[in-house]
């Protein structure tokens, strides 16, 4: 199934959807826990996608792929690198990435994003998939000026709208099969699988559950490809996962004076 969260043209209030045969049926209820058809349809083009969730948290990992398999250690690292990123900094397919007065470009990182449908703690990596309710694409989209010098990044990754999210939640998905695209101003950048990760997903979210309590909603960005580049004002990245569909979304400028 492919969940969705959108808007009408007559209303202001985000709904939740499935797209099925270019059509959005919405949906009420806990899409993770019980959810129904309301019986409202509206054609798949005449409706605005938001972000598909509004997530719970979002937790990144850091320098997660190789350029090719040759590269990939033999082991991962014991402790591999997260992040949080703040929920204000969501938003959906076609939304602007504002970059703040004080920063002319801002890094693209086109991801796979995990969503999580259970409570998870203290898994195995074999029991992964149990607690996965679907797919996202994520662009982690980054700042490295504001980065601390001694490696902290959560300044430079924080900035409102420096997590597009979207088009759909996929529920049905090869994930092992995947490729994780990126095209910036029409040449694309990124092109990997989801085999050249160093940590695998089974691996970052058992990781995680032995840290912490991992609950639905919860928002896994799971790492990007080499390629990423740089993104300026009146720029357009599209993050593409076959499958999943296309996340796009142009570049602005935030005007007003800023502090940082």
């Amino acid at each position: 199934m492919r969940f969705v969260r959108f808007k009408t043209d007559k209303e202001s209030t985000i709904k939740q959807g499935i797209i099925s045969d270019r059509l959005v049926r919405e949906v009420s209820g806990d899409i993770f826990d019980g959810w129904e058809f309301t019986g409202d349809s509206f054609p798949e083009d005449t409706v605005k996608l938001a972000a598909p969730l509004a997530p719970n948290q979002i937790i990144g990992i850091g320098a997660n792929f190789v350029a090719k398999k040759e590269d990939l250690p033999e082991k991962g690292p014991d402790m591999p690198v997260f992040f949080f990123k703040p929920n204000s900094s969501v938003i959906g397919p076609g939304a602007d990435i504002k970059l703040p007065a004080s920063i002319e470009e801002a890094k693209f990182e086109s991801e796979l994003a995990v969503v999580i449908g259970k409570e998870a703690s203290g898994i195995k990596e074999e029991e992964v998939f149990d607690y996965v309710f679907g797919y996202t694409i994520g662009n982690d989209v980054t700042a490295p000026k504001l980065f601390h010098e001694d490696g902290h990044w959560t300044l430079g990754k924080s900035f409102d709208t420096f997590t597009p999210l979207g088009p759909v939640i996929e529920t049905e998905f090869d994930v092992l099969a995947a490729r994780i695209e990126a095209v910036h101003n029409g040449e694309k950048k990124q092109d990997s699988p989801t085999s050249l990760m160093i940590v695998s997903i089974q691996r970052m979210i058992a990781y995680l559950s032995n840290v912490m309590t991992l609950k639905p909603g919860d928002v896994i960005l799971t790492g990007s490809p080499v390629g990423a580049e740089f993104l300026k004002e009146n720029d357009e990245i599209a993050c593409i996962i076959e499958g999943i569909g296309t996340l796009k979304n142009k570049v602005s400028k935030v005007k007003q004076t800023s502090v940082v």
